[in-house]
């Protein structure tokens, strides 16, 4: 049984929304699943998983700061030691388009996670298409 792990970071509920629907596929696949906010995630948490799905708001063209204050955090930790671990990212927007999306890719081209779906992304509060997208991104991450 994989084990996913979700790391996400949310200020409208946006983002936590797609997060919980990337849960909740994944649980439909009968994974282990931890979802965890981007404060609370360590990296223990990275080094532990099977896969991966980062989430995060687009703030002026960039992911959240808690977002990239876990990357800081476990920079040093984790290096070495997550290369060609699954990722894949979702994020919303309110209209600055896919660039915090971006920036996680290069940090984890950088750590050598190996990115396997594409990305869901949502302007705004996510449709039901889009949470449906981010409960199959979480069906097919938990059946790696």
């Amino acid at each position: 049984m994989a084990k996913l792990l979700i790391i996400y970071h949310s200020q409208s509920g946006n983002t936590e929304a797609m997060a919980q629907a990337v849960y909740e596929g994944a649980l439909l696949a009968e994974a282990t699943v931890s979802l965890k906010k981007a404060a609370e995630a360590t990296s223990n948490d990275l080094i532990d998983c099977d896969a991966v799905a980062f989430g995060t708001p687009n703030y002026f063209s960039y992911m959240a700061g808690a977002m990239k204050d876990f990357f800081d955090r476990s920079l040093h930790a984790v290096r070495g030691k997550v290369g060609n671990k699954p990722y894949s990212a979702v994020g919303s927007h309110g209209g600055g388009g896919r660039q915090a999306l971006d920036t996680i890719d290069r940090i984890c081209h950088s750590l050598k996670l190996k990115k396997v779906f594409d990305d869901v992304i949502a302007t705004g509060k996510p449709s039901p298409e889009v949470l449906e997208e981010c409960k199959e991104l979480g069906r097919k991450l938990a059946q790696l």
